[in-house]
């Protein structure tokens, strides 16, 4: 078989796929190469070709070589949700390009700040012509071996692959596009159920109304789709470059769909309450889980240290108090700042908001509850209200963010454009600062303690039966899509706490998503299939679940039931040990950096949520049967 060697287009880190945030790409149906996560912001090409894929929105270039590979690079994950923000392509489609040409460049500082991952795939869409693929940038090289295109596959015993679906009526006459989008209207329950429509470079995105009504099987046995999975409420269908191009006009034509479609905006509408809330937070809190992730790990270097002996001057020790604390006693300006950007505020208001809610001539928060200072006490109507400094709170910025937005928004309808300058932020700012330290504050401190203090209670139940039920349900609720309502929780508990127990009870839990699957695949005979299984398991390790528990066990339900249980084994150790990480954010093996002055502890809670939900996986569930039902 050819072998294909490229230099990376990008410039960053080079990771494998496996490691992207994104099933589609990690389970390498889109094609075989690896990806580069933090790039410079420069795309340049890899080859001498023709462009053949560029979208309006400038997220991702598809590339024929001349030498008859197909290439797309994508840069971002889900980045085509900008609509072209950020992104300044130096070249169209159909243009003849030349190795080392700039072809993109983009902001990943401003994709980031808008809540997208910037790892690029940078993938060989034909890899199937090639048994060897090599990406490499700088002394890195990642290579894939396409073990499907170096073997011939001989006549075997093994079971044939399921019959592709193929509808009732004779499509023989129709084109390959024609063919595919006529069986997706089929089996995704006919024109009614499909409330709006999309795609990306590689993607058909749709919005549905009635999900009982989908075939999933079905549509992923066509031939023609890669792969198909749910994610933030869309019903994504993996068809490839180019070919999504197609598939997507034959499938809007003579409908309403065309042009038509907003599927965030859609996506949104077609979530739960629950959801709404969770996504909100979310878009919240994940801007700044990188600060306090970075914040943990100093915590816990710094805990590893001491708790070996090591002795610190005074002011290597100042330093790293520095480097630990000042996330957490600014954090009201860090939420501030990214819940008024986040509901259309300007963010230098929720910068100067937070900080307000921290400044030195409010008494500490932390003095207060060490009884080293007094509240100042105001009247108001007749109320004496208690002004504090709220270093460390969550839910005050949260709520003083929201209203500082939807208050800017408000005043700019009728104040003129000539004084909207100076009088829109001043009566913005003075309004939300009194209610901010008056009422605001005082009723969602009290709200927080109340909250926060009953979730502490329950995480320290005796013998970890917290740890076992959160342990057990995590990941149910990761399914769900409302997870990210724990962003607030934990960041809430290292600010209060310095520590993060739900950290600990989780990782179990998601590891335990991993030992399912690698059980799957160990009892798996078809090598298709089990190379797939194995290229979903190891994000598992890194702290993603989403491609096993959507490529594997959730289709198959019972591993995922048996995850679950380990899951919920793990956590109950995790509670009844009362292990807790100095950070959050990463878990499994990244999150190794947040125990290092527990790491035996850490290493048993992850042990067991692997070995629990693989041996009950193992012993009690043969996917060869299951296949065969």
């Amino acid at each position: 078989m050819k072998e294909i060697r490229l230099d990376s287009p990008l410039n960053g880190q080079l990771i494998e796929l496996k490691d992207v945030k994104d099933p589609a790409f990690a389970s390498g149906a889109m094609g075989k190469g690896a990806a580069v996560k933090n790039p410079d912001g420069k795309v340049y090409s890899p080859v001498d070709g023709e462009v053949t894929v560029l979208f309006d929105t400038k997220h991702a270039i598809g590339i024929h070589a001349d030498n008859g590979a197909d290439i797309l690079i994508h840069v971002g994950i889900d980045t085509v949700q900008l609509g072209g923000k950020f992104f300044d392509a130096k070249i169209a489609q159909g243009d003849r390009v030349k190795r080392g040409q700039l072809l993109l460049e983009f902001d990943p500082e401003g994709i980031k700040g808008a809540g997208y991952d910037t790892t690029t795939p940078v993938l060989v869409t034909n890899a199937f012509e090639y048994g060897k693929v090599t990406v490499a940038l700088g002394d890195k090289e990642i290579t894939t071996v396409n073990e499907e295109a170096a073997e011939e596959a001989p006549a075997s015993s093994e079971p044939a692959a399921e019959t592709p679906a193929e509808p009732e009526e004779d499509l023989s006459g129709l084109s390959k596009e024609e063919r595919v989008a006529k069986l997706i209207w089929k089996y995704v329950g006919g024109r009614e159920n499909v409330r709006s429509a999309e795609h990306c470079a590689t993607r058909l995105r749709l919005i549905i109304v009635d999900k009982t009504k989908l075939n999933e099987k079905a549509i992923e046995n066509i031939d023609g789709v890669k792969g198909q999975f749910f994610a933030a409420a869309q019903y994504q269908i993996i068809l490839g470059t180019g070919f999504v191009d197609k598939v997507y006009d034959v499938f809007v034509a003579g409908t309403d769909l065309a042009g038509a479609s907003n599927n965030k905006a859609e996506a949104y509408a077609q979530m739960s309450v629950a959801q709404k809330i969770s996504r909100t937070l979310g878009d919240v809190f994940v801007p700044i889980i990188p600060v306090l992730v970075a914040t943990g790990l100093f915590m816990g270097l710094r805990g590893a240290c001491l708790s070996m002996g090591v002795q610190f001057s005074d002011n290597v020790l100042r330093m790293s108090q520095i480097l630990t604390d000042t996330a957490f006693a600014f954090l009201p300006a860090l939420v501030c700042w990214s819940t008024t950007k986040r509901f259309g505020g300007t963010p230098v208001i929720g910068i100067v908001l937070g900080l307000m809610l921290v400044a030195p001539q409010l008494p500490n928060a932390y003095a207060i509850a060490a009884g080293q200072a007094q509240p100042i006490m105001m009247d108001i109507f007749g109320l004496s209200v208690p002004v504090v400094g709220y270093q460390g709170s969550v839910l005050p910025a949260l709520v003083l963010g929201i209203f500082a937005a939807k208050l800017q928004k408000w005043l700019k309808t009728f104040i003129p454009d000539v004084i909207d300058l100076i009088v829109t932020p001043f009566l913005t700012l003075f309004i939300s600062m009194i209610l901010g330290l008056l009422i605001v504050g005082p009723i969602m401190h009290w709200i927080e303690l109340a909250v926060f203090g009953a979730i502490q209670t329950f995480l320290a139940l005796p013998y970890g039966v917290g740890g076992f039920i959160v342990g057990g349900l995590h990941q149910v609720i990761v399914v769900f899509g409302v997870h990210h309502v724990f962003n607030a929780l934990e960041v809430q508990l290292l600010a209060s706490t310095g520590v993060d127990p739900f950290n600990a009870i989780i990782t179990g839990a998601i590891i335990a998503q991993g030992g399912a699957a690698a059980a799957v695949a160990a009892r798996t005979k078809n090598k298709k299939k089990r190379a797939l299984y194995i290229s979903s398991i190891v994000p598992a390790f890194l702290g993603i679940t989403e491609p096993v528990i959507f490529g594997i066990n959730l289709r198959l339900m019972k591993p995922f039931l048996y995850a679950l249980a380990g899951g919920a084994c793990a956590g109950g150790i995790a509670g009844f040990l009362h292990l807790a990480g100095t950070g959050m954010g990463i878990t499994v093996l990244p999150g190794t950096l947040l125990y290092l002055d527990h790491l035996p502890q850490y290493i048993l809670v992850n042990v067991v949520g692997f070995a629990v939900a693989f041996a009950l996986t193992f012993t009690l569930f043969n996917p060869e049967k299951e296949d065969e039902q």
